[in-house]
């Protein structure tokens, strides 16, 4: 079994396992539960109840149940930009998808992280945190056990999970910044396809800044924006900027042009999140994919 591990303070002398553990780790009421009636918490490597009051220098262990996925692993090249016992950040590259459906069933995020998992001696069950479509490259969290996947998912929830995105689009945006409010649903089952719906639509809110603008004469104007998610709807980017009649560039499903780049121009550069077990400010970045950044450069000259 994994295991988070706590040596007892000189200053947490005289307070309660349980306490100690509340004061060090923002386990969920669920496993805080899970452990008080599995016996998860040891105190010295023996099983200990959370009313005793350990002493300084005692050794307080929590034990998670061994889990696994049976996704079969592949191996698949993963950009790893942060692990520990509880995360794993990747930054996906563009014509994968993130988990197994009935269209994609393998050759997925989730076959390479078991393949990982394999390599470095590790098992857990491969729980996705956040989701990003497959030609859209960026961050993704893995989350290693139920307890970081529900507090990242509370998280967001409660919208204190700051994601933004940077994102191509066709023809110039005139306005510096501005937010999009407009609902979004899916008008034919059988299309993947979302738009703007008043009735029907789910709430969705995009708020956009321009960081650069362009004007090719080969490929006509462009704009370079950061695109700030309120909410998560499927597709809500590229709804929300082909609505205004700057769709992304790339993005042949809501009818953009496929010269300049092959896929959608839209990246998730930047999370900010608060650390499941640690309680810990987390903010991560990573930089324009090599096809979005060689656009840009097509669009200068």
């Amino acid at each position: 079994m994994a295991k988070y591990e706590h040596i007892v303070t000189e200053e947490e002398q005289g307070l309660t396992i349980n306490q100690i553990l509340r004061q060090n780790y923002r386990f969920s009421s669920r496993f805080r539960t899970k452990m008080k009636y599995q016996s998860l918490v040891d105190l010295n490597g023996s099983p200990s109840p959370g009313y005793i009051r350990p002493a300084a220098g005692d050794v307080i262990g929590v034990r998670l149940p061994e889990e696994t996925s049976d996704f079969p692993p592949e191996n698949i090249p993963l950009d790893i930009i942060y692990e520990d016992d509880d995360l794993i950040l990747i930054n996906k590259q563009p014509g994968i998808i993130v988990h197994p459906t009935k269209g994609h069933p393998e050759h997925t995020i989730a076959n390479a992280v078991m393949y990982h998992m394999q390599q470095t001696g590790q098992s857990f069950k491969v729980r996705f945190a956040n989701r990003i479509d497959m030609d859209t490259t960026g961050i993704i969290i893995v989350a290693k056990n139920a307890n970081a996947q529900n507090d990242l998912s509370n998280q967001m929830r409660h919208n204190s999970v700051i994601k933004k995105y940077l994102a191509l689009t066709e023809g110039l945006i005139e306005e510096d910044h501005f937010t999009i409010d407009l609902p979004i649903g899916r008008p034919d089952q059988v299309s993947i396809r979302r738009e703007v719906m008043a009735e029907g639509g789910k709430d969705a809110v995009t708020e956009v800044t321009v960081l650069d603008r362009f004007d090719s004469e080969v490929y006509g104007p462009h704009t370079l924006v950061q695109v700030d998610l309120h909410t998560g709807r499927t597709h809500q980017i590229r709804v929300h900027l082909s609505h205004t009649g700057h769709v992304i560039a790339g993005d042949e499903l809501y009818g953009a042009s496929t010269d300049l780049i092959s896929r959608q121009a839209l990246h998730a550069y930047h999370i900010e999140f608060t650390h499941p077990a640690t309680g810990e400010y987390m903010v991560f970045e990573t930089g324009i994919p090599a096809d979005i950044s060689e656009a840009i450069d097509k669009l200068k000259k």
